[in-house]
């Protein structure tokens, strides 16, 4: 787990108008909260925040005027067209703390020969860990797996201290076969199609 240190201001403007200046000065607008405090309205370093949200579940250590605080981002919006970061919602998280997060399945090996497909139902899977040890993500091998196979979230090897936060036969990946397409049949000779 990887953990990024970033400096906040507080803010006190509020609104389009507010948010649009702060973007225009490369910062991001966002929200701490969490462990029944008031929520923190706060200005964060644009590039450095984008590099750091590459990670999922990325620690972020906030010194904030001098006060330092965990946390992990839990809601990030985006800007639908350019991508550039619109505002973000960050939960204040304590050493030892146990969360929910999401991290992404990822798969390893090559399914049985033949035109089988993966199909994965869930991309990310719901995990409770302490908030300083979240894995990146989750591996599964799919190797040598046949159509009509699953991977259920009782199959998937977690780190220690880790535990599911989901059903423990919701299934994380299956395989299907792949539905080939019949070429259409040729008409007989001789007769004609009308349309």
């Amino acid at each position: 787990m990887s953990e990024v240190k970033l400096a906040a201001q507080t803010r006190t403007e509020f609104g389009k108008g507010a948010a649009r200046r702060i973007r225009r000065e490369d910062q991001v607008p966002g929200v701490l909260y969490g462990h029944g405090t008031e929520p923190v309205h706060l200005t964060l370093p644009g590039h450095e925040l984008l590099l750091a949200l590459r990670t999922p579940n990325v620690l972020i250590s906030l010194d904030i005027e001098g006060r330092s605080e965990l946390a992990i981002p839990k809601s990030v919006q985006r800007d639908a067209v350019k991508g550039f970061l619109v505002h973000v919602d960050l939960l204040l998280v304590k050493r030892g703390e146990k969360v929910a997060v999401e991290v992404p399945v990822q798969t390893e090996g090559e399914l049985a020969p033949g035109n089988f497909l993966l199909e994965h139902v869930l991309n990310a899977l719901p995990i409770e860990a302490e908030a300083t040890h979240i894995p990146e993500s989750v591996t599964v091998s799919v190797a040598g797996l046949e159509a009509g196979a699953s991977i259920h979230a009782k199959d998937v090897v977690l780190p220690s201290g880790v535990s599911l936060a989901v059903d423990e036969d919701a299934v994380v990946i299956q395989v299907l076969a792949a539905q080939v397409e019949e070429a259409p049949a040729e008409s007989a000779e001789g007769e004609t199609s009308e349309a």
